[in-house]
């Protein structure tokens, strides 16, 4: 990829901001916002689970494709046509959800949002590694993190609360109608802004690569990656490490909105976005700046065995919540604020042990990318069982198995290196820096 001019008179505070917040706001309408949409229309949870899991396979599989967008010389083109894609797919949405085959038309239009949006990331960061140098892509990384999660707090805090209120008066379609329509509006005028301040040019040029030799170089890299001294066992220890938090966090919100007589908390729509959007969503900062520097203080493998419990926190908690079924408001969202901040603190875990044990040698950056395909994908298994499972042992036995679901990755610790050097089970060789996660690995 040919690089834009590190200084070419736009500041990236024109451009950064739009462009990483369009990034999670198409994420958390697929990821988030959907199961929420769904669950008010009253789809079971099997259903959902089966579907978000479905859709989550664009951010696995990414990687496959990722290297052909290399073709299109301009990453820019692709950025805006996607995000245009994406906000046609939101006024479509905002359509089917007013026809008898709602469900099935729904379904297919998160499937082109979902791909979209995966497509989009990719040429997304490989604008802003091309147009920055190495010192302004440092400086501006942590306004990444803050607007994608500010997408986060915007979805689940702000649209999920307006869905919310318009419930009731104007029933849930009708409701989630306007808010698609509103999103597909949004999504267009940012579009339309970043065509003009995105750097670059809308247009392909001429790249002198070969659909041929851009495959050879990916089967290349996927050999080397299954080579590594280790990859299975770290493969398994990826998949095992997110088994128990595909399954609390695709049900924990569905069981903050079930009815009581069902189980649940009886949240209304409302009340969920203040808690899970608002407080759930900056304890999940917190506690991942918080796991970062625990990593940094302690090294990785010191570290984990505490991260591994910290993502075991959620599933205690929201088994508390099952067991006890609590109405004060203030009682739930302190319960959401533990359950988050272990959640951010522990996911540190995985992704540093993606880039210091499995990402390292001659095509880091692809296996970074191959390991987060296999971390998405080991989340995307216990996220699609995990309707079923509920379904069948109901919320409280639920999340008391999600518990035991988390005892597997810690008896296969021992055995697992944690840095590229390492010998398998043994000590560090190497130091580490901890890295606080701002951003989902997508």
């Amino acid at each position: 990829m040919s690089h834009l001019p590190a200084n070419d008179g736009r500041s990236p505070m024109r451009w950064v901001p739009t462009l990483y917040f369009v990034q999670g706001m198409q994420f958390f309408v697929v990821m988030a916002l959907a199961s929420f949409m769904l669950k008010n229309m009253g789809v079971g949870n099997e259903q959902i689970a089966r579907w978000t899991s479905l859709l989550g396979t664009a951010w696995a599989i990414k990687p496959l494709w990722s290297p052909f967008l290399e073709l299109v010389h301009s990453k820019k083109l692709i950025v805006v046509v996607m995000q245009s894609v994406g906000a046609v797919a939101l006024l479509l949405m905002a359509l089917m959800l007013q026809t008898p085959w709602w469900f099935a038309g729904t379904i297919c239009v998160l499937f082109l949002i979902a791909y979209g949006s995966a497509t989009h990331d990719i040429a997304c960061d490989g604008l802003y590694m091309g147009a920055l140098d190495a010192q302004r892509q440092a400086r501006y990384a942590g306004w990444q993190g803050a607007f994608f999660n500010g997408a986060r707090f915007f979805m689940v805090g702000v649209v999920l609360k307006v869905a919310g209120l318009l419930e009731t008066p104007m029933g849930v379609f009708n409701a989630w109608t306007v808010v698609f329509l509103g999103l597909g509006v949004l999504l267009a005028g940012l579009a339309s802004y970043n065509a003009v301040m995105l750097p670059g040019q809308l247009s392909t040029g001429h790249v002198a690569l070969q659909a041929s030799a851009i495959r050879k170089t990916t089967e290349e890299i996927v050999r080397d990656f299954f080579s590594k001294p280790g990859i299975l066992l770290a493969v398994l220890f990826i998949v095992l490490f997110r088994f128990a938090e595909g399954q609390v966090q695709t049900i924990g919100p569905l069981f903050l909105i079930e009815a009581r007589s069902k189980g649940g908390l009886g949240l209304t729509t409302s009340q969920v976005a203040d808690v899970y959007g608002w407080v759930g969503t900056v304890a999940f900062l917190t506690g991942s700046i918080l796991g970062g520097y625990f990593t940094a203080w302690l090294s990785l493998r010191r570290a984990m065995p505490v991260l591994i419990l910290a993502m075991s926190v959620p599933n205690a908690t929201f088994y508390y919540l099952a067991a006890t079924l609590p109405q004060d408001m203030w009682h739930i969202g302190a319960a959401v604020l533990v359950e988050m901040f272990g959640y951010g603190f522990g996911f540190v875990g995985m992704i540093l042990y993606i880039m210091q044990a499995v990402a390292p040698g001659r095509f880091q950056t692809a296996h970074y990318a191959l390991g987060s395909g296999v971390m998405q994908l080991g989340f995307i298994l216990s996220r699609s069982v995990s309707g079923d499972i509920q379904v069948h042992l109901g919320y409280e036995h639920f999340f008391l198995w999600t518990l035991f679901c988390g005892l597997p990755v810690l008896a296969l610790l021992p055995f697992v290196r944690m840095s590229a050097l390492d010998p398998v089970g043994a000590g560090e060789k190497t130091p580490e820096a901890g890295v606080p996660v701002s951003k989902p690995a997508t």
